[in-house]
């Protein structure tokens, strides 16, 4: 076993900081990497090093995987952990640093390449015993087959690029007269998108439900799953909201689908932190996808569970065994997540520019994961995401009162950020009642 010493942290903004707090709190030296616009970023204040890695552009310095390598060499870091985005699911970046003798905080190189890509993780996934959307084998070759598929499926069908990911490379249609040109607009975005316009075809559900399993293993056969989180809340295929547990399940599915999942992690030897996500109709689960990193939502998760994530990814990488057992997972309470962004609350455009005032809320039950602070200028190059509120209450209805509390409270000012749309869903009895899908908010935000 190899304890981890000095990790790099090739991000930047909430999740920088939040693996820097973990690494301190474990006595781990911490290396922040960080472009020339983030010279004045919390993370970059608070680790023990820093290292410049480029000009702004994230092509030249967050993706910049020689320099990244290079930083690790010059401080001497042992562990290099990706947060989300950038570099965090780039099974080539995992390999590169292996070949350096240093730490990838994440899963195997080849358990990256597999859930990659969308096809060969569909076919994993329906191997270990995961049910999967009905749909093609692989990827469409030709008009005659993609009819073919479409026709045994069922409509509507939805089209979806390989090597997809955002909502990108992604169509719907509703009968045999649109299908050939859905297709070919979906792998033109796909090659636009992502040089890659391989396609593959699934039945769309109308009303689904987005419902993920956060699951965790040690790379050595043992693997848990650590309850589900409802991402239904989303805007152009972008989560908003996150729920953890979901208002949807019963006990009895959730037992199910956990069991499948930690089973599915135990087989694949699955190393370190992961979420499988769902689409769920009518008391079905359907697999889309696996993403094998930490996510954007994983708060939610701990303050259900009081596990610390990031503790266990760290725990995992040194070559630690988990010591958890499926059994051993409680949960108390309920959880909620938004997204606070710098943008304008209604047509969603990005809002970079100087916070002038910044209170986040507090009191019991309550955290932000914020990078920002008062007089912190968001720069134009990056993801708006400004911090995530996020709330815990006993029940479902506390933790939304407690939301709207806090929602109330948080002021961030200088720039337009989300905050208005928060408080307008807090108050729609259909939140409230927690009956909502994956296309609800796009109706919403339509009919306003």
């Amino acid at each position: 076993m190899t304890m981890i010493k000095k990790v790099l942290i090739a991000n930047r903004g909430e999740i920088a900081l939040r693996v820097l707090r973990a690494c301190k709190e474990l006595g781990i030296a911490t290396v922040a990497v960080h472009s020339t616009a983030d010279t004045d970023a919390m993370h970059v204040r608070l680790a023990d090093e820093s290292v410049c890695i480029g000009p702004p552009q994230a092509s030249e310095s967050y993706l910049n995987i020689p320099s990244i390598v290079a930083a690790c060499e010059i401080t001497g870091a042992d562990a290099v952990h990706p947060g989300y985005g950038f570099l965090s699911e780039n099974a080539r970046f995992a390999d590169i640093l292996e070949a350096h003798g240093i730490i990838f905080i994440g899963p195997t190189a080849e358990q990256i390449r597999i859930m990659g890509d969308k096809i060969e993780a569909k076919r994993t996934a329906k191997a270990l015993g995961i049910p999967v959307v009905p749909g093609s084998e692989g990827a469409i070759r030709s008009n005659e087959e993609l009819l073919r598929v479409a026709e045994e499926v069922g409509y509507p069908v939805l089209i979806k690029a390989s090597a997809g990911g955002g909502g990108k490379g992604m169509t719907v249609a509703k009968g045999p007269d649109e299908v050939v040109q859905a297709a070919a607009r979906a792998r033109a975005e796909a090659k636009a998108n992502f040089g890659n316009d391989e396609v593959y075809l699934e039945r769309y559900l109308a009303t689904p439900r987005h419902i993920e399993i956060q699951v965790l293993g040690d790379g050595q056969g043992g693997a848990v799953a650590l309850g589900e989180r409802d991402c239904s809340l989303q805007r152009r295929h972008q989560k908003v909201w996150e729920e953890a547990r979901s208002p949807a399940l019963t006990e009895e599915q959730r037992t199910e689908i956990y069991a499948t999942c930690a089973k599915a992690m135990q087989d694949m030897k699955y190393r370190g932190a992961g979420t499988i996500e769902f689409l769920y109709d009518n008391g079905e689960f359907f697999f889309i996808e696996m993403n094998t990193r930490l996510q954007v939502e994983h708060p939610v998760t701990e303050m259900i569970t009081g596990l610390d994530l990031v503790h266990a990814q760290l725990s995992v990488a040194s070559g630690e065994p988990l010591t958890i057992r499926q059994d051993d997972i409680s949960f108390h309470g309920h959880a909620i997540e938004c997204r606070i962004n710098a943008e304008h609350p209604e047509t969603f455009i990005p809002s970079p520019g100087t916070i002038t005032h910044y209170h986040p809320p507090g009191g019991l039950g309550v955290r932000v994961d914020s990078a920002v602070y008062q007089g912190y200028k968001i720069p134009p190059y990056y993801d708006s995401l400004i911090g995530k509120l996020i709330v815990h209450g006993n029940s479902r209805s506390e933790c939304l009162m407690r939301l709207r509390r806090s929602l109330d409270e948080f002021v961030v000012d200088g720039v337009e950020s989300t905050l208005p749309l928060f408080r307008r869903l807090i108050q729609n009895p259909d939140i409230l009642a927690g009956n909502y899908d994956i296309h609800w908010l796009e109706k919403f935000l339509a009919k306003e």
